[in-house]
C-alpha cells in the first residue's frame, strides 16, 4: 500500500519534485510511521515482511530478462565495465571506511560502513562475515539506495551524460535495487545495464571488502 502511495504521488507532484518522491522512499515513511503510530515491533512486522523479503532473490534473478535483451550492447561496453565498476566498488568502500575514521567513529562502525555499497542482502552477509553490525548496514545500504536514486539522475544530467548503458551502470553501482527500478521506468537499456551493474558491483564488494580493511 505504502508503494503504491508512492506511485500515485510520483505521478501527481510537479516534474521537480518527481525525483524526491520516490515510491520506495514513501512506502518507508508510509512503513514506519505506521509501526511507531501503533507500537508494532520490527519483529512482529517481519513475521509478514519476510514473505516480501523472500521475493527478493527472484526478482534480482528476474533482472537477466532485460539485461539478455539488451546483450547486443555488451561486447562494446565490456572494457569501460572492467574500469568502472571496480574501481566504483573500491571508492564506495574505501570513503565510508574513511568517513567513519574522521568523524571519530571505532572500528566496529567501520566494519559495519565498508559493505554498504553492496545491495542489501549481500552487504548484510558479508558485514555478517567481517564483524559488522549487520542491521546497522542494512539500513546504511537502503538509505545509500535511495539518496543515489533522488540524486544520481540529476548529477548525471549536470555532467552530460547522455548514453543510457553509462546511466544506467552508475546508477546500479550507486544505488543498488532501488535505483534500477527507476532505470528501468526511464528506458529498457538503462534498466539492463543497471541491474548488472547492482549485481557485479554486489560480487566486487564482497570480494574487494576483506582485502581493503586490510590494507587500511
Amino acid at each position: 500500500m505504502g508503494y503504491r502511495l508512492g506511485l500515485e504521488l510520483q505521478q501527481r507532484v510537479p516534474v521537480a519534485w518527481k525525483a524526491v518522491a520516490q515510491p520506495v522512499l514513501v512506502a518507508l515513511v508510509v512503513i514506519g510511521t505506521t509501526l511507531w503510530v501503533l507500537d508494532i515491533s520490527y519483529d512482529d512486522y517481519l513475521v509478514g515482511g519476510s514473505i516480501i523479503g523472500f521475493f527478493l532473490g527472484p526478482a534480482t534473478v528476474a533482472l537477466a530478462v532485460p539485461l539478455h535483451r539488451q546483450a547486443h550492447h555488451l561486447g562494446r561496453m565490456f572494457l569501460p565495465m572492467v574500469v568502472a565498476l571496480p574501481l566504483g566498488a573500491v571508492v564506495g568502500i574505501v570513503t565510508g571506511v574513511l568517513a567513519v575514521r574522521v568523524l571519530g567513529g571505532d572500528h566496529l562502525l567501520e566494519l559495519t560502513m565498508a559493505p554498504k555499497s553492496a545491495t542489501t542482502p549481500v552487504s548484510l552477509a558479508v558485514s555478517t562475515s567481517i564483524g559488522g553490525l549487520p542491521a546497522l548496514t542494512a539500513v546504511l545500504a537502503i538509505v545509500t539506495g535511495i539518496i543515489s536514486a533522488v540524486a544520481a539522475p540529476a548529477v548525471l544530467n549536470l555532467a552530460r551524460i547522455r548514453d543510457r548503458r553509462a546511466r544506467g551502470l552508475a546508477i546500479g553501482a550507486s544505488s543498488h535495487g532501488i535505483g534500477t527500478s527507476r532505470a528501468l521506468r526511464e528506458h529498457p537499456t538503462e534498466g539492463a545495464f543497471s541491474g548488472l551493474a547492482m549485481g557485479l558491483t554486489a560480487l566486487l564488494v564482497s570480494v574487494l571488502t576483506p582485502i581493503i580493511l586490510i590494507l587500511l
